[in-house]
């Protein structure tokens, strides 16, 4: 009996596992093995999707603008005075309060009149002595039993006299003390009773029916700020409010150390006060239909640019600029109204990149799905 090889034997099954494996070939082709042209559309417009950047976006629009200059100042009163004691003696009454409204020329201290009184009566009762004299020196004379010389001599005793009788008089009215400006009693450092030394400081009035604000502007604004334009000033203590005053005056000689001229404000609110701190915007130009888009979209990499988006894609476009009005800014070229401009995630943007707004739709993946069936179609 012959007995078979081995290897004819795995010969045999080789041959035998063929037809099996080709009609699994056949049968998986048929079903299609790879990937379907919709899948692989789909894949591709996820991936792409995926690539965009999101970013925010608005429109450029018209609005008004004006071109300001803008500071930070502290309000002083228009006028302030020292109010002293221009004679020495003791304050009998004292007439008004810190806080109160005083008009010029108002009595304010009481002070001991009795001493002055006195030198006024003593000067007074020389002078009426030394005209006399003279009265009968002048008949004298015209009998040639004086001469001319003493009356001259007498005539001018008198004239002295009477001017030590005025300064009398003038000590006299010293001893009230009387408001020299009209304004508000900021403080008081006398009380009814003390004795006063002459030129002893004892009020100070603040005129606060106008209030200025004092700005210290670069020289290049010489040629732009004027009197009579038009102020809106913002107080820290005042917070949400916005008052007018107008540009009161312009020292238009430029400091030299500083290269620096003075621009005086006015204001005429009651609500505002001494020494708060403000902030202040001079308008000198208005354009009332300008283009504007917001101040952060513009790009902090060299000339004037912004990130604006087309047709799904960030287009980098130079821009010339005009005013500055807070959070805007006007365009004089490159854009028109409606171009949308990026304002957010424009860091991680290039001249080109695909960009997807926040708010907007996505893109639809019905398009996807009939670019995959048409591209099935056709194989």
């Amino acid at each position: 009996m012959s007995r078979a090889h081995p290897q004819s034997g795995r010969s045999h099954l080789r041959l035998a596992m063929l037809p099996v494996l080709c009609g699994m070939l056949v049968l998986s082709a048929c079903k299609g093995g790879g990937p379907a042209p919709e899948a692989q559309a789909k894949n591709g417009a996820e991936a792409k999707a995926a690539d965009a950047v999101p970013v925010e976006a608005v429109a450029a629009t018209r609005r008004a603008v004006a071109a300001s200059y803008t500071g930070t100042t502290t309000l002083e009163p228009r006028a302030e005075s020292q109010v002293v004691a221009k004679t020495s003696g003791v304050a009998l009454a004292v007439m008004v309060e810190e806080g109160q409204q005083v008009s010029a020329g108002q009595a304010l201290v009481r002070l001991d009149p009795d001493r002055a009184r006195l030198a006024v009566a003593q000067a007074e009762a020389q002078m009426r002595k030394l005209e006399n004299n003279y009265h009968r020196a002048r008949q004298l004379v015209d009998q040639q039993m004086i001469s001319a010389n003493d009356v001259d001599q007498i005539k001018f005793d008198l004239e002295n006299a009477r001017a030590q009788y005025n300064l009398t008089k003038l000590e006299l009215s010293y001893t009230t003390v009387v408001a020299p400006i009209s304004g508000v009693i900021a403080s008081r450092s006398i009380k009814t009773g003390n004795f006063v030394q002459i030129n002893t400081p004892i009020f100070r009035i603040v005129d606060n029916s106008k209030l200025e604000a004092t700005l210290n502007v670069p020289e290049r604004e010489l040629a732009t700020l004027k009197a009579g334009l038009p102020v809106l000033l913002q107080a820290d203590a005042l917070p949400g409010k916005t008052f007018e005053g107008v540009v009161d005056r312009v020292a238009s000689v430029v400091d030299a150390g500083s290269g620096t001229f003075r621009v005086v404000c006015a204001f005429a609110d009651k609500t505002l006060q001494p020494g708060m701190f403000s902030r202040i915007r001079i308008d000198y130009d208005q354009r009332a239909d300008a283009l504007v888009v917001p101040r952060i979209a513009l790009l902090d990499d060299g000339d004037p640019a912004v990130f604006v988006v087309r047709d799904g894609k960030a287009a980098r476009v130079p821009v010339k600029l005009g005013y500055a009005d807070g959070e805007w800014l006007e365009v004089r070229e490159g854009l028109k109204a409606g171009d949308r401009v990026v304002t957010a995630g424009k860091v991680a943007l290039r001249d080109g990149s695909a960009v997807q707004v926040i708010g907007d739709p996505a893109p639809k993946a019905v398009a996807a799905k009939d670019q995959a069936v048409e591209a099935g179609s056709k194989q």
